[in-house]
């Protein structure tokens, strides 16, 4: 815990703070339930299935076009929008991925990584008065940037049940009113894995248009599926004018820590981004940025390669992780796409799966994150969720196999 300091009474640190559960009722702040899974698999030696990063280098050809580009002298800072041929290779990787037409010059803006995209999209497009709805459970930077903007954070809860967790028209209908100001969809889904169907897509998407509201799409995993296909909300009819599309390289091909990511959209929508954007960063990622460009426009196929064995392979382990979890004694829920997987340990007599990751360490010798963690502090969904753990298999196969042998042993 840190005791707040006088100097810091004020401020929006502390909303933040409140949003994502780490402000105690004395004031102090607590570290993220993040910090406090890696320091105890560090100390205990447990396999960290707890964070979602790659322990692999990431594709040759990429990390070769990137010493080429820092040999090249790319490393001063790129073009506030980003070096022209990342964008204009964003908008080609659009068209061919599907149908979408961007123009690379006014549409696409890129950022360092897709959680600047979101942050500078939510605080350039909504403020105090207005209401950002999101799915629930939601990745944890979406409550800490609306309530740095001042905004107001509704939430459609994400139901478990026989096909996985799903979305019901009523929950939108309940959360999605007159002063929505965004909707921010984020599909495939952290943490649950879910890749949103269509119809479900369309549900959201009528209830933005209705409201007038924005539609912003966190659309990381998009090529990290398994079986669903994922369909961006900017082709569906009427939504291209309002949705702000967010990607970036890091999920799809591995390099989380290179923070090359981009958003595009109607021409108005990313100026306004791109005004709050260039007093965050300001630029980022120069010689990465070429690295990247180079990357999508894949002019060998070299790319298409690797993001079509990335998949096989996460898909592959995502099997042997669910084998393990279900001989342990947790009922998992298969994902769709995504690094992730989500478990109910109820069965093994946790209630509260903050406890349940805290003795999981010593127990089995991984280490998880509780799915309460992505959910709004004592809220419903949370309540609901507490019992659920989050593991990713984002690691090497010899690594999710021997998680997969220790949670399996659970079960003996």
């Amino acid at each position: 815990m840190t005791d707040p300091h006088p100097l810091a009474a004020h401020g929006h640190w502390q909303d933040v703070a409140r949003a994502t559960g780490l402000l105690g009722a004395d004031g102090t702040v607590a570290s993220t339930i993040f910090a406090e899974m890696s320091a105890l698999a560090e100390r205990t030696g447990a396999i960290n299935l707890g964070q979602g990063f790659p322990d692999a280098p990431g594709p040759a050809h990429l990390r070769a076009a990137a010493m080429a580009a820092v040999d090249a002298g790319h490393n001063q800072y790129p073009p506030g929008p980003g070096i022209p041929a990342l964008r204009a290779a964003v908008a080609a990787h659009q068209r061919r991925h599907y149908g979408l037409e961007v123009d690379p010059e006014t549409e696409v803006l890129v950022t360092a990584g897709a959680t600047e995209a979101l942050a500078a999209s939510v605080l350039a497009l909504a403020g105090p008065g207005d209401e950002v709805v999101t799915l629930e459970p939601f990745y944890d930077s979406y409550a800490a940037v609306i309530a740095l903007a001042g905004a107001t954070h509704r939430t459609v809860p994400l139901r478990p049940g026989p096909r996985g967790f799903r979305l019901d028209a009523a929950d939108v209908d309940a959360a999605v009113g007159p002063r929505t100001r965004l909707l921010l969809v984020n599909s495939p889904h952290n943490p649950t894995g879910i890749v949103l169907t269509p119809d479900e897509l369309g549900l959201l998407g009528r209830a933005a248009a209705a409201a007038d509201a924005v539609v912003l799409t966190d659309e990381v995993y998009e090529h990290l599926t398994y079986g669903p296909r994922h369909v961006p909300m900017a082709t569906l009819p009427g939504l291209a004018g309002r949705t702000l599309t967010v990607s970036s390289a890091g999920k799809t091909l591995a390099v989380t820590g290179w923070k090359v990511g981009w958003v595009h959209g109607p021409a108005a929508l990313v100026t306004a981004v791109r005004t709050v954007k260039q007093f965050l960063t300001y630029v980022a990622s120069g010689p990465f940025q070429h690295a990247v460009a180079a990357a999508l426009d894949d002019a060998d196929g070299a790319t298409a390669r690797y993001v079509a064995d990335q998949a096989a392979a996460l898909a592959g382990r995502r099997d042997v992780l669910l084998a393990g979890l279900r001989a342990g004694g947790f009922v998992p829920v298969a994902p769709e796409g995504t690094y992730f997987v989500v478990a109910d340990g109820a069965p093994l007599g946790y209630p509260d799966a903050v406890d349940l990751c805290r003795e999981l360490p010593g127990r089995a010798g991984v280490v998880a994150i509780p799915v309460s963690a992505f959910c709004t502090p004592g809220g419903a969904v949370a309540r609901a969720l507490a019992s659920w753990v989050r593991f990713t298999y984002v690691k090497s196969e010899p690594l999710v196999a021997e998680a997969a042998r220790r949670l399996a042993a659970l079960g003996d």
